[in-house]
């Protein structure tokens, strides 16, 4: 059974690309430092499975070279990261740590390991590299314009990942995806915090005016779109994964306000609510996927609609997923200079 690596893998994208490698018979060790949008709940179904291995382990950890030497993966898809602009805003210096830092030493680790062994390495990363695109799409030739600390230090790890193909020759590739959404999303995320609101009766917290515009892509097809990457991807390339469809925060709003009253009688509270908009907050997301579609031949699979009901469907079933959570983390307004 062929070995993967998956760095942050007790995390939204990570837990779903191993239900994922899971199921296409890959023997998976997650390696999680286990912070707070860490959460066991992802991986408990694989908590006594023979084709599952959790280590917890930071990527900056000197110790990260024997576990990639220990089991010899194939693959590593590193997802280790700090994700949320807000929490960029208060302590951008977590950022740096586990986006640059923490990448450079996984780097290192991989530069030793892949001269003795045939693997890739996967790095995952964002649309927000390429700052507000105001009108059309972002190919992998856009220049890099980060707004915010979380999408600099992206950017960043982006740029070492790159050097190293090119300097040392290791065999790797970069995805840049745009937003996410689907089940095990940590509720600081603007999808699951309006689902857990609508299901405990709160208000909808929407920035500035809901304006600011997105291109969303269900979870699970953005896995598949890794798989594909990994299976015929070239290396030293660059893959914008995205849906094509952008929808703005009132948009996505009202379209799960109107899922979840078929399903669920909501409550007097459950009402839309602007609120002081995130500083820095860039207008615009688009990504031209037409790369990854021409040569590897893949596409998204789930549109906005079925995704947001599978979606509200799973937090509805896993409530008990938002009680392992801190609460504070939940509510708190974050990134409010």
């Amino acid at each position: 059974m062929k070995k993967i690596i998956i760095t942050g893998g007790l995390g939204f994208i990570g837990s779903n690309l191993i239900d994922l490698l899971i199921n296409k018979n890959y023997y998976i060790i997650n390696i999680d430092k286990v912070t707070y949008s860490s959460n066991y709940y992802n991986t408990k179904d694989y908590k006594n499975s023979k084709k599952y291995k959790f280590i917890k382990c930071d990527i900056k950890d000197k110790k990260l070279k024997k576990i990639i030497f220990k089991y010899k993966p194939v693959c590593i898809f590193n997802l280790a990261a700090e994700t949320h602009v807000d929490r960029s805003i208060d302590s951008p210096d977590n950022f740096i740590q586990s986006n640059i830092i923490g990448v450079f030493n996984l780097l290192e680790c991989f530069k030793e390991f892949s001269k003795k062994y045939k693997s890739k390495l996967i790095h995952i990363s964002t649309d927000e590299v390429y700052g507000d695109v105001l009108s059309g799409r972002s190919s992998e030739n856009y220049p890099y314009q980060p707004s915010s600390p979380y999408a600099a230090s992206k950017a960043a790890s982006d740029h070492l990942v790159s050097s190293y193909v090119r300097t040392y020759k290791i065999p790797a590739i970069v995805t840049n995806c745009s937003n996410n959404y689907g089940p095990k999303q940590h509720p600081e995320k603007l999808i699951p915090k309006l689902i857990y609101n609508i299901i405990n009766n709160k208000p909808l917290p929407i920035y500035g005016k809901g304006e600011n515009s997105r291109e969303w892509i269900y979870v699970k097809d953005h896995c598949e779109a890794l798989l594909k990457v990994f299976l015929k991807g070239k290396i030293g390339e660059f893959y914008n994964i995205g849906s094509n469809k952008n929808l703005n925060n009132l948009q996505v709003t009202k379209e799960l306000i109107k899922i979840s009253k078929n399903i669920i009688k909501l409550g007097k509270k459950v009402k839309i609510s602007f609120v002081k908009d995130r500083p820095g907050h860039d207008v615009r997301y688009a990504l031209n996927s037409d790369k990854i579609k021409k040569t590897l031949g893949w596409e998204p699979k789930t549109n906005f609609r079925q995704g947001i009901y599978l979606t509200f469907d799973w937090y509805l079933k896993n409530k008990s997923y938002f009680k392992s959570l801190s609460k504070k983390d939940i509510v708190k307004r974050l990134g409010k200079l």
